[in-house]
């Protein structure tokens, strides 16, 4: 999958099913302290890109953050849509977040000092609840997602040279399995699924590959 993959152009996968909505009691501050901190068994339904990754190119550890924000009574997820000038992804909608550098401590620490950069987010003002499966994607980076809930009212400034825009999405909506879908890609003439979430807002987003994954984890990790 080193070509540019458009997921506009794939087909749906008609045999896939969502599944239901994660009980809205979960989906509170208090309830995913609660599911974080239970320890429940659960399984991953996606964690790398597929088999074909960035010839020669060395894995590298990564952070982002699933960053959630109370609006209106209820979370919504900050994302991101990536500056046009960037080498990876360009373009793509993703989460604050980027390598681990020498000086970062861990992952988490790379997703809190990126978001800084990324979204202008106070680390103060984030609460990590826990981490979500690595995942490995195609232009070789090992990614911990991080889910923290960010203080309401914590202002978010986008970096210009990084971020395009920044824009939320009910939580209660991402965790509805109904909302998720599966397209089929070839990969070495083989077809594979890839996740896609469309969200109708100011305009239309498609989130989609290795960031809808990462929320594909999140909804089994809530609905187990």
């Amino acid at each position: 999958m080193n070509n540019p993959v458009d997921p506009e152009a794939l087909p749906r996968d008609p045999s896939f099913t969502g599944g239901p909505a994660v009980p809205i009691d979960r989906l509170t501050p208090a309830g995913l302290r609660q599911h974080f901190g239970a320890g429940r068994a659960w399984e991953p339904e996606q964690t790398s890109d597929g088999r074909v990754f960035v010839p020669g190119r060395a894995l590298q550890a990564a952070g982002v953050l699933i960053g959630l924000i109370e609006r209106g009574g209820q979370l919504h997820v900050v994302f991101t849509v990536r500056a046009a000038r960037l080498h990876d992804h360009p373009g793509q909608i993703s989460f604050p977040g980027g390598r681990v550098e020498a000086f970062d401590r861990d992952p988490v620490a790379a997703a809190l000092r990126e978001s800084r950069e990324e979204i202008g987010l106070d680390s103060q003002r984030v609460e990590v609840l826990g981490t979500l499966p690595v995942y490995r994607t195609v232009t070789s980076y090992l990614v911990t997602p991080v889910v923290a809930l960010i203080a309401p009212g914590a202002p978010l400034q986008a970096d210009p040279e990084e971020v395009e825009e920044t824009f939320e999405v009910p939580l209660a909506f991402l965790m509805d399995g109904a909302q998720h879908q599966r397209r089929v890609v070839l990969q070495e003439d083989t077809p594979r699924g890839l996740f896609a979430i469309e969200y109708h807002d100011s305009r239309r987003y498609l989130i989609w590959g290795a960031t809808a994954a990462m929320l594909r984890n999140l909804y089994r990790f809530l609905v187990a």
